[in-house]
């Protein structure tokens, strides 16, 4: 057990210093955008027909502290963001990030961690059974699957099932909402009904993600049962899904738990252009329109930190969930 606590304070330790240098990076790409939000703001004004001074400027950079130094605004940002979950005011519209993305971002989080358990509840099973058959008819016929996952990207699978759906069912399978629930507060119904649409950007986020995990717990499996503890299991009677259950699939699992944060870091990669392609009302979608259209800094380095932290968050958790399962893993770690 104090093995076991270390390993997770390390862990712990880790995962706080990545998130910060992280913030800082994000905070740094947010700097380097040329013009800062007062500049873009006090233009945005001026397009309103306003006059606009150079005094007026200035005005603002002072009312949003852009007059303070650099590493003085981070710290300010990032324990803002920490401690009371404030991730500061939208360049452009003048309103907190917060109120821009809640619904948003749940949006997003459910459509993303609905999509990773989909990739897994498919990919572990069906690659344990794929290696017990190797080269069977089967196994073949997984592989050309999981190649075609891999050459074919989501985006491309969301406009070939827009393009099917237009001409078959006249429908472009678009959007996560009907018309009569899109713009109504949120009730169990509306809920219900976003459940309704979700199951196409579910599929198609977790497209690649179930066809690298394929390959991936196939070689796996594939490998661990040549191994001597599995012949030497074999000889003392086991067999079957018993024996693949018991020694294979224990050992081989170990890096496939480890790799669900880059997964989910892959789907959160995914999102903003599948959310384009299928029109969904999500944070992928705002975080595209404030990288390539409004260029609104502020809201996409928002963004961004809250998909960082949550990818950094699972990773500790599978890293828990690992060394749980393998006690090799806290014991070699030191």
């Amino acid at each position: 057990m104090a093995a076991f606590i270390k390993f997770a304070g390390i862990r712990l330790s880790s995962a706080l210093a990545t998130m910060l240098l992280v913030s800082l990076v994000v905070f740094s790409l947010m700097e380097l955008v040329p013009g800062n939000c007062a500049e873009r703001y006090i233009a945005y004004k001026s397009t309103q027909g306003q006059i606009i001074t150079q005094a007026d400027i200035h005005a603002e950079e002072v009312r949003m502290g852009l007059d303070r130094p650099y590493l003085e605004r981070w710290v300010k940002w990032i324990s803002k963001a920490i401690f009371r979950l404030d991730l500061g005011e939208s360049c452009l519209w003048r309103i907190g990030v917060n109120n821009l993305i809640g619904d948003k971002m749940a949006i997003s989080l459910l459509l993303s961690f609905a999509a990773l358990f989909v990739t897994y509840l498919i990919a572990v099973p069906v690659g344990i059974f794929s290696a017990r058959v190797k080269d069977s008819l089967f196994d073949s016929g997984l592989r050309a699957f999981s190649y075609l996952g891999l050459a074919l990207p989501n985006f491309m699978l969301a406009l070939a099932v827009m393009l099917i759906g237009t001409i078959y069912f006249n429908d472009t399978l678009t959007g996560l909402f009907s018309e009569a629930y899109r713009n109504a507060p949120w009730s169990m119904a509306k809920f219900l009904d976003m459940m309704r649409h979700a199951w196409l950007p579910i599929l198609i986020l977790g497209w690649s993600a179930t066809a690298i995990q394929l390959q991936t717990v196939r070689a796996l499996m594939a490998d661990e049962q040549s191994k001597l503890y599995v012949l030497a299991a074999r000889a003392r009677g086991l067999s079957g899904w018993s024996l693949l259950m018991r020694y294979p699939a224990r050992h081989a699992l170990g890096p496939v738990i480890n790799s669900i944060g880059f997964d989910l870091n892959r789907i959160f990669n995914d999102l903003p252009i599948v959310a384009a392609v299928l029109a969904l009302t999500d944070a992928g979608a705002l975080l595209l329109d404030a990288l390539a259209k409004s260029n609104d800094q502020q809201l996409a380095g928002a963004i961004i930190l809250i998909m960082t932290a949550v990818i950094v968050a699972l990773n500790f958790v599978t890293d828990l969930l690992l060394a749980i399962i393998d006690p090799r893993v806290r014991r070699g770690f030191f």
